[in-house]
């Protein structure tokens, strides 16, 4: 079962979505689930060198105290996945391209995963900037990914061009918020949904698979 994720790195509500993702892969007692993390910029005009935390925040929500209502929800949920965001950490928002160059890179070298997660504890627990190459390689590192070749790679322009072609067709297709998982490229399952609304799409493709071998068996 192939599982595409369209994510940003700098989403927390991504970050939730994977670990009830991961809650209900689990839960399903599937071996055979293939995941493979797609980009998607929630905001793609953001300066290469990314901007100030506040400055992008009453940006995005304006002035008050909208934002830190916004954040403390988001923190009671991630609480319960076992997230321990530290929104106050944070002190600039990235350009997330390098990032998602990253992710790409580390996907055939079979670390992608652990590069998701390294980055978005980075970001969310930590407040590290993962905008900064310095960051990334560090991240990468601690994902078991060599640090000359995390290094050789992120110091390059490689891939970057795939990257943003790749943010631009995931618009295309459709999708216009993250998280969005999408399953054997026919059902998707939008936002960081309990694990109960993947166990429906699981069993959807579950049954198409035991009809299917029922028909090959019917053929034989």
């Amino acid at each position: 079962m192939l599982i595409d994720i369209v994510s940003d790195t700098i989403c927390p509500w991504c970050y939730i979505g994977k670990k009830r993702f991961e809650r209900a892969v689990a839960e399903s007692g599937r071996a055979d689930v293939m995941v493979a993390w797609r980009p998607f910029q929630l905001n793609p005009d953001m300066p290469a060198d990314g901007m100030a935390r506040e400055a992008y925040l009453k940006l995005k929500f304006g002035g008050g105290d909208r934002s830190k209502q916004i954040y403390r929800a988001i923190a009671e949920n991630g609480a319960e996945e076992g997230i321990n965001f530290q929104f106050d950490r944070i002190q600039r928002t990235p350009n997330t391209v390098n990032s998602h160059r990253l992710i790409h890179w580390s996907g055939p070298k079979g670390f992608q995963d652990e590069v998701v997660d390294s980055m978005f504890k980075a970001y969310f627990e930590e407040g590290r900037d993962i905008g900064s190459v310095g960051t990334l390689i560090e991240c990468a590192v601690r994902a078991g990914v060599d640090e000359k070749e995390a290094r050789d790679f992120l110091e390059s322009d490689e891939i970057r061009q795939e990257v943003v072609a790749a943010d631009v067709y995931a618009r295309r297709m459709g999708v216009s918020g993250v998280p969005c998982f999408i399953v054997n490229r026919k059902y998707a399952v939008s936002g960081a949904q309990p694990p109960a609304a993947f166990a429906e799409v699981f069993n959807l493709v579950a049954q198409e698979e035991r009809t299917a071998a029922a028909g090959q068996a019917q053929s034989v």
